[in-house]
């Protein structure tokens, strides 16, 4: 009776481990002086323009750039064919000379790189992968296999700022293995509250797009998650719809939180509301949970913060603005 017993309880103790180990998401190994990061494209074509002001700014910081060997191949408006552009990240995933990879670019194609790559390939390679807008369905597929990533901006974004700018030092710190906690103003719709949980989001229309999928980091919702979107040229009756699909998946009622970026070229006072946060208002005000508005990442001209997917977060929205605290 009593080997019954603790058979019992060792199983139990085996369940516990093994839950947990589900629950855990990896960072990857932190980048030192002379690290070598892959640029790809697993969306649309860059110029070289863009690309070569990518690397020289990556070399200013002390790395050694390598461009992949379809970066700038053209196939339908994408940077190759979708198996060319899965071969590039396979081959930036699986190089043990690479230590992290950045997307030259966003654009369209990066779920059809999304599902030519098993899930087992990003857990057994963990790397930063930095990007941003369709890089989203990448993000979606590394926090799903367990591994985090840099929502943040890409060769353009980086070449664009200086080397002081609050971006590119917050871009640069992760990297190091340094993370942030980020300060922004109260803004007249946000929701109060503090919340912990696993951040995941990005490009709402991308995500969206991998609803149900093994690739989609929202099936993960019962672990706790903490949601951020962004969009841009989609109007507010799309983004109602993405909305709700979150909600009718039951995902919705079981967020800890919600982060708003910038929603851009949408035309204002659609659908009776005079912004897309006034839209977006209507129904989350109904949740119980910290809700901030205006939250600098997206497509604009003004910051993009770099976002660390599958980080856990603390989440706190006072009447006196927000804190996004990735050193919890």
């Amino acid at each position: 009776m009593k080997k019954k017993v603790f058979l019992l309880m060792l199983l139990a103790a085996l369940s516990l481990i093994h839950g947990a180990a589900q629950e855990y998401v990896r960072m990857p190994q932190a980048l030192k002086s002379g690290d070598t990061i892959a640029i790809i494209s697993p969306s649309s074509t860059p110029t070289r323009e863009v690309v070569e002001r990518g690397c020289a700014v990556l070399r200013g910081w002390g790395y050694v750039p390598v461009v992949g060997k379809h970066v700038f191949s053209s196939y339908h408006g994408f940077a190759g064919t979708a198996e060319e552009r899965a071969a590039d990240l396979l081959w930036a995933l699986r190089d043990s000379t690479i230590k992290a990879i950045m997307c030259s670019r966003g654009g369209d194609g990066a779920v059809q790189v999304l599902q030519r790559i098993p899930l087992k390939e990003f857990a057994n390679y963990p790397k930063w992968l930095i990007g941003f807008s369709d890089a989203t369905a990448l993000h979606s597929g590394m926090v799903s296999a367990g591994v985090m990533s840099i929502h943040g901006t890409m060769c353009e974004g980086i070449a664009a700022r200086s080397d002081d700018d609050p971006v590119i030092v917050a871009m640069r710190q992760i990297l190091q293995g340094q993370m942030p906690v980020y300060s922004v103003s109260h803004h007249p719709l946000d929701q109060t509250g503090e919340a912990t949980g696993i951040l995941v989001g990005g490009n709402m229309s991308v995500f969206s797009g991998l609803a149900g999928s093994d690739y989609d980091f929202l099936n993960h919702a019962d672990k706790g998650l903490i949601l951020f979107f962004e969009d841009t040229g989609e109007g507010m009756s799309k983004v109602d719809r993405m909305l709700h699909q979150i909600e009718i998946r039951g995902i919705l009622p079981r967020l800890k939180g919600i982060v708003v970026g910038h929603f851009s070229k949408y035309k204002e006072g659609e659908s009776g509301f005079e912004t897309m946060y006034d839209m977006l208002h209507e129904y989350l005000q109904h949740y119980d949970i910290p809700v901030c508005y205006d939250f600098p990442i997206g497509h604009h001209s003004g910051f993009n913060w770099p976002l660390v997917e599958g980080c856990r977060v603390r989440l706190t929205v006072t009447a006196d603005g927000t804190q996004l605290d990735f050193r919890y």
